[in-house]
């Protein structure tokens, strides 16, 4: 079990450098997380993009003059380009850069260049947290803005398969809501019985899943035997499953920021795992989300 992004960065590091594509690389925000990869031994970069502005980036963020870039001026065909030099190796990550999400997204999705596998994409995050003795993991906090019930199966699944490839066979899973009660007029809690029902038919992966919970159960044994609860996975959860995007994106920002969780994040549902940073997003952040996708795809 990983308890902190030091040990990610050395399990990444032991499987050896991955191929690290960036769409659109004239961004000096991303090719300094490439400079941070590529000093951890993390992985080997390939630079698409405009190469008359990549060039002098180069030299001003200290990566290598003769790191391959693979010239492409427009942005939309940049990310496409880097697609599929991805899909054509058996361990890469795609990487966005100075691009438009959904142009670099709809990359993602192409089906003669792109990464599609028919499953949906949804973003899957990792959290140190100080004190704490493993690193926690939430989904889906940054990609589908409301899912519907067969979206929130997708999401699970595609949340338990990235935990299987860190390590952890049967995770315990809480899927949040505002309490435990069963309220049609909440249809969290209905998606979320719903789900636990699919789980102990075998539709899903290993798992312990409990739902609806709230988040101060699954934090805490005592709030359960307060609420006179009986919960296996209280105070021992591995993966969050948050309502919403909303709600995903609220508490993410809140124990970054006032919490100060350190983060990772990366877009599952793809043949091969993406990393889409954020320009506000610290480098230390960066590496740790370019760490997290190579442990992945290395297990893929």
């Amino acid at each position: 079990m990983l308890c902190h992004f030091s040990e990610v960065i050395a399990r990444a590091k032991l499987r050896g450098p991955v191929k690290l594509v960036v769409a659109a690389a004239q961004d000096e925000e991303a090719l300094l997380a490439v400079k941070e990869a590529y000093d951890a031994g993390l992985a080997d970069a390939v630079l698409v993009g405009d190469s008359s502005q990549i060039l002098p980036l180069l030299a001003k963020v200290g990566l290598p003059a003769d790191i391959r870039v693979v010239h492409e001026p427009d942005a939309a065909r940049a990310a496409l380009s880097a697609a599929a030099i991805v899909r054509e190796t058996k361990s890469g990550i795609l990487m966005k850069g100075l691009v438009n999400s959904g142009d670099f997204l709809k990359a993602v999705l192409n089906q003669e260049q792109g990464l599609r596998t028919g499953r949906l994409l949804s973003h899957f995050a990792a959290y140190e947290a100080p004190g704490e003795e493993k690193l926690i993991y939430f989904t889906d906090s940054g990609m589908n803005i409301a899912p519907n019930l067969s979206e929130r199966k997708e999401i699970l699944i595609n949340a338990l398969l990235a935990l299987a490839a860190l390590g952890i066979g049967c995770p315990n899973v809480a899927i949040l809501s505002a309490n435990e009660v069963i309220n049609p007029k909440m249809p969290v809690t209905l998606d979320a019985q719903a789900l636990v029902e699919m789980s102990r038919r075998g539709e899903l992966p290993p798992a312990v899943l409990e739902g609806p919970i709230s988040m101060d159960v699954a934090l805490s044994p005592a709030a359960a035997a307060h609420k006179n609860l009986s919960s296996q996975v209280a105070g021992q959860v591995d993966l969050f499953m948050v309502p919403d995007i909303a709600a995903g994106n609220i508490l993410s920002k809140a124990l970054i920021h006032y919490a100060k969780f350190k983060n990772a994040g990366v877009i599952l549902g793809a043949t091969h795992p993406v990393v889409m940073v954020s320009r506000g997003d610290p480098a230390e952040a960066k590496l740790h989300s370019i760490a997290l996708a190579c442990c992945i795809t290395a297990s893929l």
